[in-house]
């Protein structure tokens, strides 16, 4: 973050990218940013900051291929149901639906109540 001392994600000085073996310019392309401005003072963080470097960089290669599953339908004939089937009628009464579902839930249990009443 700004200002906490600690840098988001990866940002290398140069030292350690030439610890890690990567060219500065390669590492802008695999997605590591690298700060001109820093200077690691001690060897730890060098070696830690090569280490993180290295495992950044093992997983070199196509990412997962997305492979389109395709299924390809016979021709048939349209059957009655298909051809009096009205698209927009059919998405107005599903939204309906879905706008007044809590009050037809609630009115069906306050009538259950009134029922259990009547009984009485």
């Amino acid at each position: 973050g700004v200002g906490t001392g600690e840098p988001s994600g990866l940002h290398l000085c140069l030292v350690s990218g030439q610890v890690a073996g990567i060219h500065k310019k390669v590492a802008r392309t695999i997605g590591i940013s690298v700060d001109p401005r820093r200077r690691n003072k001690c060897t730890e963080s060098l070696q830690a900051n090569a280490e993180e470097l290295k495992l950044a960089t093992q997983l070199t290669g196509p990412v997962m291929p997305i492979r389109n599953v395709y299924k390809k339908e016979k021709a048939r004939v349209i059957t009655e149901e298909e051809k009096n089937f009205k698209a927009f009628a059919s998405l107005r009464m599903a939204r309906a639906n879905a706008r007044l579902f809590g009050i037809r839930a609630k009115r069906a249990k306050e009538a259950a109540e009134q029922d259990v009443e009547k009984k009485k």
